[in-house]
């Protein structure tokens, strides 16, 4: 069947997106809070579930949460589509969520045409991407790429243990670990994704193909002074913990000059401070250093640097330090057939597409250490995501669902070998 007698209808996507975003959303902010396992993730992960039964698709949930629905044959190798339900705290409206419902529009969409595929096609909904424990815990744990030592050690910033919340919804690691798939059962994964930067809108591109996606490293630093009166204790005999934080955050572009390159990205995003009190010098300050490259073996140099860098400036503050790697995603590349494809098909129906890293990790890097992987962005209205004012114009959004659906009919004609 010709490709174009198959299209998206936006309105449906439109009624999709929304369905999810009902789900955490805080209208004192504009944002929405479905962070990896919380109560609003699990709800929205049951109606994703419901709503995909109701068209008529097979659906099941696996060992780490993931959510799936096949439409096509029965067994055999599928194609998954797809991307992750759960957000960030105060995080925007598409990120991720956008991506597992284009796929399951793509696959109402060829069900509307008539277009039966020779291979099955699998929405994938997956679990904890946004890295509450500190990886992409879902598509880890279908590529088997999980251990139950990482399992039982993950911990949460607020230290909440992940071995725990999963006993909350009667799981534990073996059933984190049942969730890999067989080698073979998957032939390719396709992620649509928001750009999260400012790249395709200020080129007036309407589609990104992402060749390579940056790894990411968890550091967390642990800086032990003296809590203390902020009144009585002279400046010169402190050992405040948050001024060694201030001095390692200060030296931060330093650091990449000397070790990174244009793909390097360092952030503190999360501080915990004690005793957190406006009368008193911090004693202890815990903190995350997310350090991001498209080059492991840069990536391996910052942390390194970082780590001499820290003690550096522990040294000047008289505290002590402990540091803690939680998690290591490595940088990926993605597949070049897969993305030649897209470029293809996006030149045969006359959309404009420029090849370009992600600065941000995805699914779609876990999933290529185990089947060839694609992953399609459009842009982000100034660049802005991990916030309420993440947005994405429906156009663009049409042209990039409209993409991964002939992406899915191309890969989907013929069974793999």
């Amino acid at each position: 069947m010709p490709l174009p007698q198959a299209r998206i209808d936006l309105e449906r996507l439109k009624s999709l997106l929304e369905g999810v975003n009902r789900f955490g959303f805080d209208p004192r902010t504009g944002g929405y809070n479905r962070p990896g396992f919380s109560p609003e993730d699990i709800d929205c992960r049951s109606w994703f579930a419901a709503r995909m039964r109701d068209e008529g698709l097979s659906v099941w949930t696996d060992g780490a949460l993931n959510v799936f629905g096949r439409f096509g044959p029965g067994d055999g190798p599928c194609v998954m589509a797809g991307s992750h339900l759960d957000t960030v705290v105060n995080g925007g409206a598409y990120d991720g969520s956008l991506g597992a419902c284009v796929a399951l529009e793509c696959v109402l969409a060829m069900k509307d045409a008539g277009i039966e595929p020779a291979t099955a096609v699998e929405i994938a909904a997956t679990s904890e991407e946004e890295g509450r424990f500190g990886g992409m815990l879902g598509s880890q744990a279908i590529t088997g790429q999980v251990t139950r030592e990482w399992i039982d050690g993950a911990v949460d910033a607020e230290g909440n243990r992940l071995s725990e919340v999963l006993q909350t919804h009667g799981l534990d690691a073996d059933s984190v670990l049942s969730a890999a798939r067989r080698p073979g059962s998957i032939a390719t994964f396709l992620e649509l994704h928001i750009e999260q930067g400012p790249v395709l809108e200020q080129e007036a591109v309407p589609i990104g193909i992402a060749d390579r996606v940056s790894g990411v490293c968890y550091l967390e630093l642990d800086f032990k002074g003296t809590a203390n009166h902020s009144g009585t204790t002279p400046m010169n005999l402190r050992a405040d913990a948050f001024a060694g934080l201030a001095d390692v955050a200060h030296s931060i572009p330093d650091l990449i000059e000397a070790h990174g390159t244009d793909q390097s990205r360092i952030t503190i995003g999360h501080v915990a401070l004690t005793p957190n009190h406006p009368h008193t010098i911090p004693g202890r300050a815990v903190f995350s250093v997310i350090i991001r490259d498209t080059s492991e073996e840069v990536m391996r140099s910052l942390c390194k640097n970082m780590k001499i860098h820290a003690q550096e400036w522990v040294k000047k503050h008289s505290l002590e330090m402990t540091s803690t790697e939680r998690s290591w995603l490595p940088p990926a590349l993605l597949d070049p057939d897969v993305a030649d494809l897209l470029q293809v098909l996006a030149t045969r129906h006359g959309l404009p597409a420029r090849r370009m890293p992600s600065g941000a990790g995805h699914d779609a890097q876990t999933m290529q250490a185990f089947c060839p992987s694609g992953l399609i962005f459009v842009p982000s209205r100034g660049g802005i995501s991990h916030a309420p004012e993440e947005h994405s114009d429906w156009q663009d959004i049409e042209k990039g669902a409209n993409l991964m659906l002939q992406a899915l009919i191309e890969l989907c004609r013929a069974k793999p070998e």
